[in-house]
């Protein structure tokens, strides 16, 4: 996956094209993630301990992971992912500005 759990990303298709958020949650075997304030839907819940007056509740639904691009931490826009070798690691890099992705 080119993304991880804490990696701010933009949407780049869909419904929600252009908006920005933090991955919350990676599903790699889905290749999906759970994007913060992104693919809202409502979900009818039953009474129980956490809610007990049950109802209609909104939350985020996971998304493809073709569809969120990784924001450059230098320019601010979103940016493919490389890969290098540093001290024997493999290291993400922003493909527009080279820089390093983890740190």
């Amino acid at each position: 996956m080119h993304v991880k759990k804490g990696d701010k990303v933009m949407v780049i298709t869909g419904k929600d094209k252009g908006k920005t958020g933090v991955i919350l949650a990676a599903y790699p075997k889905k290749d999906r993630v759970l994007v913060e304030g992104v693919n809202i839907v409502k979900k009818h819940m039953k009474p129980n301990q956490e809610n007990p007056q049950g109802g209609i509740v909104s939350l985020e639904a996971t998304i493809h992971i073709s569809n969120v691009m990784l924001i450059d931490p230098k320019t601010g826009e979103p940016t493919r992912v490389g890969y290098k070798f540093e001290d024997g690691k493999k290291v993400r890099v922003a493909k527009k500005s080279g820089e390093n992705l983890d740190k």
